[in-house]
């Protein structure tokens, strides 16, 4: 098939594990963006790879009974929430599909039915943290390409899937409550009247580059600009005027950052004015959040994920457990009032030093941090020192655990491992090399994106008699 060739009448018979819908012509699979299953289409051939084609809707023959309006005015354009155009309840029938698929067709171990996957109670303004990119060569509308008049090229907002160097310049983002864009207009209209360079992502130059939001359940707010150019009187004046308009922002700070990513886990970050951390609270417990911390990005939803790896662990005040990937110890220090002791493992360092300041200022005291690569820290050295463990619960990356930490899972053979995934497909992997010891227990679904295609799950494996 050649590029622009049409196809008629091509009916959507799935949605893949990355979202995008799936229909067949002539025994080649087409991926078509913003399909539902149910539709009936013609289709334009946009791109084509080694084994599938890709296409884009041009005339609808019939609709999808599981589609819907999406809300939002950047749908289509924005790399986020690509799933406005479903129900929400067809929304999680895939998810849960997908994760049962992935298991099955990964793992090839014997599984318990899967639990129906837990909805958010909440489907927009869910996110605790957003990051927009300031461009001096925003993305154009057609609209705005074809119009005469003279249009500034400065934009604020998410960058346009696959365009490293264009951004999407937002009016209203549905992903964070009040007052996130409120601040981000305010940012962008400052920016833009005090002759403040706007960044080039291509040719690196310009002074504004980041803004980083957080909002948390207690009500507190960070707010995190970053420069490119150490600019003292520019960068006072843009910090100056955020904390005026915003008094409610409780950690103002910024970054100097010359390098070509935006990443700054290597850099200073400039407490302006507030603390230089918020806190985010659950169940009683406070979490000490930094600019640098990781916290799960829905906070409520974080709540019943961890609620399920607690009722999962099965704990009685006895265990010994470990918590791999611990990262700020969120669930270590979450389970640590229901465990004899919980030692957390997390290859940086920075997070470890949140986990101990979050045991410190709970009162926890039965809980050891320790920062290393799991591959290398996760020894029989570590055992000894530590104890046998009677729960594991292990919370990897999107790549899941290194075969050397399976490995040792299985050597250890502790009664019980609670597996908590951000990726299906690598936890299936995982699961076939586990199930040499270990069997599914119970299989749980939790849905913390909405309107997109991401999806967590939770398993509990039982030591094989």
């Amino acid at each position: 098939m050649k590029y622009g060739k049409v196809i008629e009448k091509l009916e959507i018979t799935g949605i893949s594990s990355d979202g995008k819908s799936i229909g067949r012509h002539e025994n080649r699979v087409i991926f078509v963006q913003q399909g539902a299953p149910g539709d009936i289409v013609d289709i334009r051939i946009v791109g084509k790879k080694k084994k599938f084609f890709e296409g884009e809707i041009i005339n609808y023959h019939q609709r999808s009974e599981d589609r819907t309006e999406p809300f939002c005015e950047h749908f289509g354009l924005c790399g986020g929430c690509k799933w406005q155009h479903i129900t929400y309840e067809a929304q999680l029938k895939h998810k849960q599909e997908h994760v049962a698929h992935n298991l099955q067709k990964i793992s090839k171990t014997e599984l318990p039915p899967l639990k129906p996957i837990l909805g958010s109670a909440k489907t927009t303004y869910y996110r605790n943290k957003l990051e927009f990119t300031f461009s001096n060569q925003r993305w154009l509308t057609r609209e705005e390409i074809d119009c005469s008049d003279e249009l500034s090229r400065n934009g604020l907002g998410f960058h346009i899937p696959r365009r490293f160097d264009k951004i999407l310049d937002l009016n209203h983002c549905w992903l964070q409550k009040d007052p996130s864009n409120a601040i981000r207009d305010a940012v962008k209209a400052f920016s833009e009247e005090n002759d403040l360079p706007f960044f080039d992502l291509r040719d690196q130059h310009g002074l504004v580059r980041n803004l980083i939001i957080r909002t948390s359940s207690t009500g507190d707010l960070m707010v995190i600009v970053q420069f490119f150019q150490n600019d003292e009187y520019k960068i006072e004046a843009l910090m100056k005027h955020i904390n005026d308009q915003f008094p409610e922002i409780t950690s103002l700070q910024y970054i100097i950052n010359p390098k070509q990513n935006e990443t700054f886990y290597d850099q200073e970050v400039i407490t302006y004015s507030g603390a230089p951390y918020i806190y985010e609270e659950m169940e009683g417990l406070k979490f000490r959040i930094g600019p640098k911390s990781f916290y799960q990005t829905n906070s409520e939803q974080a709540y019943e994920l961890y609620k399920i790896t607690r009722e999962f662990a099965g704990l009685s005040g006895e265990e010994v457990v470990y918590d791999l990937y611990t990262g700020t110890g969120t669930i270590a220090n979450f389970v640590a009032k229901a465990a004899k002791k919980v030692i957390g493992v997390e290859s940086v360092e920075e997070a470890i030093v949140d986990a101990k300041i979050n045991s410190e200022i709970n009162g926890i005291s039965n809980t050891t941090f320790l920062a290393g690569d799991m591959k290398d820290m996760f020894t029989d050295e570590f055992v000894s020192e530590h104890g046998q463990p009677d729960v594991i619960i292990t919370d990897p990356p999107r790549a899941g655990m290194h075969p050397k930490v399976v490995e040792m899972l299985n050597k250890i053979a502790a009664e019980k491992i609670v597996y908590v995934s951000c990726n299906p497909a690598t936890q299936a992997r995982d699961l076939e090399l586990l199930s040499e010891k270990y069997q599914v227990e119970k299989i749980q679904p939790v849905d913390m994106f909405p309107q997109t295609h991401h999806v967590e799950n939770v398993m509990l494996l039982r030591l094989k008699e």
